[in-house]
């Protein structure tokens, strides 16, 4: 998928988190503790950024997240040397250098989140009813509830309660005009939706 540059990955630091975390949990040690303080820091940086635009975003992580990742970096890289290279914090430490590009892009670019977690959460209805998804009965089946996952998260971006949209729509559905369907995508709908009870 990154082979031909079109597409470049921006790899999660909740995964990478975790790794420790999980170490951590069952026997902590000076490095476990070293790693996720560090990590927390970047984490208390992006709680000052939502919201911004992305350039301003980009110029805060720059001045204080990158050379907190050089000297994390740095650090992790000496810090296996001293380990067995078979141990548990080893492999956590070679999991985030084998993805540092990819964990430091987000620094170079205010689009990108420091992990993928909003996303995980969008999805974890998908996961929990993946059993009945089984029942889509076709491809097609399949495309039409991407395509209603998508309508909903959507709705759910625009400040809007999906659920309601969606009553919304259907209920306007059968006397709109086709020509003019993009009417009723939910960006198009957040204003009246927002602003106070169910149109009629």
């Amino acid at each position: 998928m990154y082979d031909t540059g079109r597409i470049r990955e921006a790899a999660c630091w909740a995964h990478a988190r975790r790794k420790f975390h999980d170490i951590h949990a069952a026997h902590p040690s000076p490095t476990t503790t070293g790693a996720l303080e560090r990590i927390g820091v970047l984490y208390r940086i992006e709680r000052e950024v939502p919201g911004k635009p992305s350039d301003e975003r980009r110029t805060i992580r720059q001045a204080r997240a990158a050379p907190l990742l050089a000297e994390f970096h740095t650090w992790m890289e000496k810090t296996l040397r001293s380990l067995s290279p078979k141990g548990e914090t080893a492999e956590a430490i070679r999991y985030a250098l084998s993805r540092w590009r990819a964990l430091t892009r987000y620094v170079d670019d205010g689009r990108i989140e420091i992990d993928n977690s909003a996303a995980e959460r969008a999805l974890r209805a998908v996961a929990l009813g993946r059993k009945n998804y089984l029942f889509c009965g076709s491809d097609g089946g399949s495309e039409s509830a991407a395509a209603i996952y998508t309508l909903l998260g959507t709705a759910r971006l625009n400040g809007i309660d999906p659920e309601r949209w969606l009553r919304e729509v259907l209920s306007r559905l059968a006397d709109h005009p086709l020509s003019r369907i993009e009417e009723l995508l939910p960006w198009n709908t957040a204003v009246d939706l927002q602003r106070g009870p169910e149109l009629s």
